[in-house]
């Protein structure tokens, strides 16, 4: 107790530094110690994910001079009985996964917690209770992030098994890719795959969608119709702001606050969760923070979407943009 004590005394004096006032390097700069202190992520962790930041001039929890978060991360705190970093605190989960903040994928229909072969990140990166959400960031940057800790990133039926609260087998229909383009063979695979859970569609915290249960009651900037650093606030929740935003596994914010980068193995050896580094295409997974008032796209758990702004997830030019964020996933020995 008195480790998270300290801990939450350091947390509090970094979160009341005024985002207003800080420049995209200063609010980095404060991630990273973050990072160290809340977390333990290792010295050469943190200097590899500096590294990662430097090759960007956008990577970050939004564009400071713009972006009006929904909600402070003080008031997240208190909702979370002012100690958000020891509520959230699993230490089941924490030995099975051996990390912090971190929730065991199974099928609770056949098995338990300690059955786990792999985790997931509880919040969406930095996967800090109360912090405010990576964006920005290509899916090859989320890939050499998560890397960077020891982690990977998640496979989509990894993610969809933790917004639906059960992980199922691999179901990608490598059969319906062979042979066509990655465009082609997104659109097949997802045709068949959304036709088999169409009728079982779930959210996270239930099995219909709802208003006011997760980080999606805020608004995009005035000045961003369309996209761009300079136009779109990054206005986000703290993760975690929520706490019935959470999956039955104890995954929070999978729906609202940012939409995930994730992996879409397009052949057997492109399965991240198989140990595969050279990863398929992109899949945006979930919603953002706008969605009590615009919904511009299915996002129950299962459900996979086209080649939006699709590449190769270890592509240089793979997306970005303000409301993309993503969560890291961990194979377990």
């Amino acid at each position: 107790m008195t480790r998270i004590l300290g801990l939450l005394t350091i947390w509090l004096a970094l979160a009341a530094t005024p985002g207003t006032a800080q420049s995209l390097a200063d609010s980095n700069a404060q991630l990273f110690r973050e990072l160290q202190s809340v977390r333990g992520v290792s010295g050469p962790a943190i200097e590899r994910i500096q590294q990662i930041f430097a090759r960007s001039r956008v990577l970050g929890q939004g564009n400071p001079a713009i972006t009006r978060h929904a909600m402070t991360r003080e008031e997240c705190n208190s909702r979370a009985g002012g100690n958000a970093l020891a509520a959230y605190a699993d230490k089941r989960f924490e030995k099975i996964c051996g990390a912090k903040y971190m929730a065991p994928l199974y099928d609770p229909r056949t098995e338990r917690p300690d059955d786990a072969k792999a985790c997931i990140d509880q919040f969406e990166y930095p996967d800090i209770p109360c912090s405010y959400p990576v964006v920005w960031v290509k899916a090859k940057e989320a890939a050499e992030i998560c890397a960077a800790e020891g982690k990977r990133l998640c496979d989509a039926h990894e993610w969809e098994g933790a917004c639906a609260g059960a992980l199922e087998p691999p179901d990608y229909r490598f059969d319906l890719a062979r042979g066509q383009s990655d465009s082609g063979a997104v659109n097949r695979m997802r045709a068949a795959h959304n036709a088999r859970y169409q009728s079982s569609a779930s959210w996270s915290y239930g099995p219909a969608f709802r208003t006011g249960v997760c980080a999606q009651d805020s608004v995009k900037s005035p000045t961003c119709p369309g996209g761009g650093f300079g136009n779109c606030g990054s206005n986000t929740y703290p993760t975690g702001s929520f706490n019935g935003c959470t999956s039955p596994l104890k995954v929070y914010d999978i729906n609202g606050n940012t939409a995930e980068h994730m992996n879409l193995p397009l052949a057997p050896d492109q399965m991240a969760s198989a140990g595969s580094t050279r990863l398929g295409v992109t899949e945006m997974k979930g919603s953002w923070f706008i969605w009590d008032k615009y919904r511009a796209h299915p996002d129950w758990c299962r459900w996979r979407a086209p080649f939006w702004h699709g590449a190769r997830v270890m592509s240089p030019s793979s997306h970005e943009n303000y409301h993309l964020g993503f969560r890291c996933c961990k194979t377990l020995d």
